[in-house]
């Protein structure tokens, strides 16, 4: 019997395994005519159920076709032009092929004994990163696996940057006292992440102020110098302020050059969390909505959302790479002080870590970062088109024109029934038919109906055809003996 282990004399096997596993993929994918199947968990989960993992297969052919029951069958695919729930993105072609040799390798981004060549191309896409972002020659950065982990890190470098600074101030309190009056400063429309940030960096539970936003959802400038001044007057020392560069439910951008110049004012950090919007910095036709970026001290990036890359690639970026060093400890069997190449574990909160790095190399070198925007703008276009289209039916109510490429919306009964009432409830019929993904979300203290859009290859048809489906399901609340998957088909 052959080795089950990857190395040298087992290549044919991989060739094999890899062919089979991404044959099954392939022919799903290609066979996926709605985005997802209508099973629900119950049926799943019985499944699941008869499946013993003491008992293994005789072969991975068998394991592939179980998983296909199991898994392609009723995956949710994000490249159908349907999928429009949430900042899933199909992905770029390059990017796969990156996954499937990084997972070949199994290099570990920890140290350069384990990495060699894949830090210098970690290292490389960091900086031309920081540079796209206007950040100085002395920027750094990090790959993360995802938005909460990136904000999470930067927060912390904020933390410590200034504790830091408090603590050289002669008769300084000690640290937990210093640390028991840090606030950070977000907008009412911030990601949650900020909070959960919070939590594990062991600050208070009321640590987080949030700073009121205007009409359009974005920070008031105004208001948030009030709550600085405010702060200063209580004793307390706002060490961040998180500004978002794309809202998750509005995907408005906030005002970054007035909000930097305020930090600036005050020494504030500003954290900017371009999770979402970070791939404005590729666009062509909307890269000034980021105006002020370049002024952060630190940046959030999800390549996995707006840049079209697989789950997962994320970066935290700073503009002084020295405050990285609050990342650092050197544990002697592994990255000693006086190691004379580059150890990437002295910038994360990681050790072993996978080289996401490579999806977006192969991306860039084969694509190229104008394709990516170019993509990115076309579906900003696509959401401003719906939204003219849902603005003149009277079948709908839009919450507020799009900002980036999500549209807010609800479906107006025509018996008068409060539209509130059904947002849920359409959500999950639609859902429930396999035929779309939609997402519901609250803004302003009322639910609505929210569809992100990131398919560049999807059509305002497309689009349309999924509110002909939301359409039907509202009727069909009003109209319980109505059919609505048989209506959806």
């Amino acid at each position: 019997m052959s080795s089950p282990l990857l190395n040298g004399s087992t290549v044919p096997h991989l060739m094999r395994a890899v062919t089979t596993a991404t044959a099954a993929g392939a022919a799903r994918l290609a066979a996926a005519d709605i985005p997802h199947s209508p099973a629900d968990h119950d049926q799943l989960r019985s499944m699941f159920d008869r499946v013993d993992l003491n008992e293994h297969l005789r072969d991975l052919d068998s394991a592939i076709d179980e998983i296909d029951r199991l898994w392609l069958q009723h995956a949710v695919w994000f490249h159908h032009p349907q999928t429009i729930a949430h900042l899933n993105c199909p992905v770029a072609l390059p990017a796969v092929a990156a996954d499937a040799l990084a997972a070949t390798v199994n290099t570990s981004m920890d140290t350069w004994d384990q990495s060699k060549g894949a830090t210098l191309i970690e290292r490389k896409i960091l900086a031309w990163t920081a540079e796209q972002i206007g950040f100085p020659r002395e920027a750094d950065g990090m790959f993360t696996p995802g938005g909460t982990t990136s904000n999470l890190q930067a927060l912390m470098l904020a933390r410590d940057e200034s504790l830091e600074a408090s603590g050289r101030i002669p008769g300084a309190a000690p640290r937990p006292v210093r640390a028991a009056r840090l606030r950070i400063l977000a907008s009412a429309e911030s990601h949650f992440s900020v909070v959960t940030a919070a939590r594990i960096l062991g600050l208070d539970d009321d640590a987080v102020v949030t700073v009121p936003v205007d009409a359009d959802g974005r920070m008031c400038v105004a208001a948030l110098n009030e709550l600085v001044n405010g702060l200063e007057q209580q004793g307390l020392t706002a060490l961040a302020v998180v500004a978002t560069a794309g809202t998750t439910d509005r995907g408005v951008v906030d005002p970054l050059d007035e909000i930097a110049a305020l930090c600036r004012t005050h020494k504030v950090w500003l954290h900017v969390d371009g999770a979402y919007g970070g791939g404005l910095l590729a666009s062509t036709r909307h890269r000034g909505k980021l105006a002020g970026i370049q002024h952060a001290d630190s940046v959030t990036i999800d390549f996995h959302k707006t840049w079209f890359q697989p789950v997962s690639c994320s970066v935290v970026m700073v503009r002084e790479g020295r405050t990285l060093r609050h990342c650092t400890h050197h544990a002697a069997y592994l990255n000693p002080a006086d190691t004379p190449e580059p150890n990437q574990v002295d910038r994360s909160l990681q050790t072993t870590r996978r080289f996401d790095a490579l999806k977006i190399w192969l991306t860039l070198r084969t694509l190229g970062a104008e394709v990516i925007g170019d993509m990115l703008d076309q579906v900003i276009e696509l959401a401003q088109q719906v939204a003219d289209t849902l603005e003149q039916d009277p079948r709908f109510e839009l919450v507020c024109r799009p900002s980036l490429s999500t549209v807010l919306f609800r479906w107006l009964p025509s018996d008068g029934t409060p539209p509130d009432d059904l947002v849920r409830a359409i959500r999950r019929r639609v859902w429930e038919s396999g035929h779309a993904t939609i997402a519901e979300t609250v803004i302003e203290g009322r639910p609505c109906l929210k569809i992100t859009l990131l398919n560049p290859e999807a059509t305002h048809a497309d689009v349309m055809s999924v509110m002909t489906l939301i359409h039907r399901a509202g009727q069909s609340l009003l109209a319980p003996s109505a059919t609505y998957r048989e209506a959806a088909v």
